[in-house]
């Protein structure tokens, strides 16, 4: 289905949950956050009946977020009624990875091909730092784990200036070893971050000034990607702020809560919750048709007024 703008919409974002079981200092307080109601959280039956709306409205991809997706309650069930729903092509994760590897063969057996890890550092004190917790070993044998399985995986790096910027060339070898795709995204002023000091933005051009041998190689959804001639692996530049993608941009998010979010920078939300049958599809559709033209990042902070992992990652 098609917005108003002509963008062609195939992608749905599902947070099942707003908890984790980390701190990342650019996602949430120190404290956590508030546990919602469960009578508050859209069911695994108000999550598969809205797959099948929107499978019947263009949508063909669907990942699974959180929070962290793995701690959610019938997590592989729900993966496995999404599978069976006709016209989805594609389901995929975001994850942490600290629960991944005793996951990992039911979700391969119920269709999850894709695994992208939030992985920050490959340094274990600097892990511990930004996550405000101990898992690091544990994120690393999921990460090795889910490779060896099979599963397409990326790593999604939040790019910190004076963080993991001298991290960048470590990262490009990790890619080009195990032939994956990394994924460098510029740290976005939402949330916790919304007042974090200038010199933590930094524009994602650090990486190919850090490694010039790197060359465009397409565009796959809303990464420009690069590779070194003669290696495997697979470079992405996530870049809302120095460069917007809103022109391309194919995704809608749903929060756990059951809000439609047609743009995740922006302040509009469409419950979804409650609704059903024609209703339910008919308030699919407006979400869709009404998704606004572009974010504002440029102009400052985001609009939104939640917390990434009240969002989806």
């Amino acid at each position: 289905m098609k917005d108003r703008f002509g963008r062609n919409i195939t992608y749905l974002r599902i947070s099942v949950t707003d908890l984790c079981n980390l701190r990342c200092k650019y996602c949430m307080p120190e404290s956590g956050v508030e546990s919602l109601c469960h009578s508050d959280i859209l069911s695994i039956k108000e999550i598969v009946e809205i797959v099948k709306i929107a499978s019947k409205n263009g949508i063909k991809k669907i990942r699974l977020t959180g929070g962290e997706p793995l701690v959610r309650r019938g997590f592989i069930e729900l993966c496995k009624q999404i599978s069976e729903i006709d016209k989805i092509e594609d389901i995929a994760i975001t994850t942490n990875g600290v629960y991944l590897k005793e996951m990992a063969d039911e979700l391969f057996e119920n269709k999850v091909r894709r695994i992208n890890f939030s992985l920050d550092t490959l340094i274990k004190e600097k892990y511990n730092d930004i996550t405000r917790r101990n898992y690091f070993d544990k994120a690393m044998e999921s990460l090795f784990y889910a490779i060896k399985k099979g599963f397409k995986v990326k790593i999604n790096v939040v790019l910190i200036g004076g963080f993991n910027d001298d991290e960048i060339e470590d990262f490009v070898n990790l890619a080009n070893k195990y032939d994956l795709e990394v994924r460098f995204i510029e740290l976005m002023q939402i949330g916790e971050t919304a007042n974090w000091s200038k010199d933590k933005f930094v524009s994602n051009k650090i990486v190919l000034e850090k490694v010039p041998e790197l060359e465009f190689d397409g565009v796959s959804g809303v990464a420009k990607i690069y590779k070194i001639k003669g290696q495997k692996g697979r470079i992405g530049l996530i870049s809302p702020i120095s460069c917007s993608f809103c022109e391309d941009c194919n995704r809608i998010r749903l929060t756990s809560d059951g809000k439609l979010k047609p743009c995740l920078h922006s302040k509009d939300e469409i419950n979804l919750k409650g609704l059903s049958g024609e209703e339910l599809e008919e308030v699919f559709k407006r979400g869709i048709f009404e998704k606004p033209e572009k974010h504002h990042l440029e102009d400052g902070k985001s609009e939104s007024a939640r917390d990434m992992n009240k969002i989806g990652g």
